[in-house]
C-alpha cells in the first residue's frame, strides 16, 4: 500500500469502517498500527509537528527539476499533473482555477501534502529541508514569498496565503462545526 493510499485507509478507519471495507465489496483493509506509525505526525496550520530544516525557492527550483517537472512540467505549468500557480482571482469565475496559490488556505498543508504524496511514484522521498525548498518554490512561483525567503518551521505557518478567508464553518450541526 502507498503512503497516500494508506493516509486515506487511516483516516476513514480512524471515523468509521469505510465502504470499500465492508463485506460487502470485499476489497480493502484496515491499515496496520506500523503502517499508520509510518504515516508520521500530522502537519497542523498552526505548524504544530514542523520539523527540522529550511529551504529557499532557489534551492527548491533545482528539486523541482530534480524530482517534480516530470509530472508537473519544468515550470510547474502542469502536464500529467496539474498547474502549481496561478489563478488568483478566478475562484469566483464560471472556470476557477484551483492552485496552491488561488485555492489552498495554509502553506503548512501545501508542505504537509509535498511530504506525503510526492513524488507521486515515491512518496516519501524527500527529505524535510528538500519539502521546504519545493514549498517555498511553489509559494514564490505565485508571488505569495520571495525567491530569498527562507521556509522552516517558524517562518512557514506566518505566510499568509490569498485565499486563507476563503473557507466557510460547514453549518450543519452533525459535523462538528468548530469555526465560528
Amino acid at each position: 500500500m502507498c503512503k497516500f493510499s494508506a493516509i486515506v485507509a487511516a483516516l476513514l478507519v480512524a471515523s468509521t469502517p469505510s465502504a470499500a471495507q465492508l463485506p460487502v465489496f470485499g476489497v480493502g483493509r484496515p491499515p496496520t498500527a506500523e503502517e499508520i506509525r509510518d504515516l508520521g505526525t500530522p502537519i497542523a496550520p498552526s505548524g504544530a509537528g514542523l520539523p527540522e530544516g529550511s529551504g529557499t525557492a532557489a534551492t527548491g527550483r533545482e528539486v523541482f527539476a530534480a524530482q517534480c517537472a516530470r509530472c508537473h512540467a519544468p515550470k510547474a505549468q502542469g502536464d500529467i499533473g496539474p498547474t502549481l500557480f496561478g489563478g488568483q482571482g478566478s475562484l469566483q469565475s464560471a472556470r476557477p482555477l484551483k492552485t496552491v496559490g488561488s485555492f489552498w488556505p495554509y502553506a503548512t498543508t501545501v508542505w504537509d501534502y509535498i511530504n506525503r504524496a510526492m513524488p507521486f511514484d515515491k512518496p516519501g522521498l524527500l527529505k524535510p529541508s528538500e519539502v521546504y525548498a519545493v514549498t517555498a518554490y511553489i509559494l514564490n512561483l505565485n508571488g505569495i514569498i520571495g525567491e530569498t525567503d527562507v521556509m522552516d518551521a517558524k517562518s512557514l505557518p506566518k505566510v499568509k496565503m490569498p485565499n486563507r478567508d476563503g473557507f466557510v464553518a460547514d453549518p450543519r450541526p452533525d459535523v462538528g462545526n468548530t469555526k465560528k
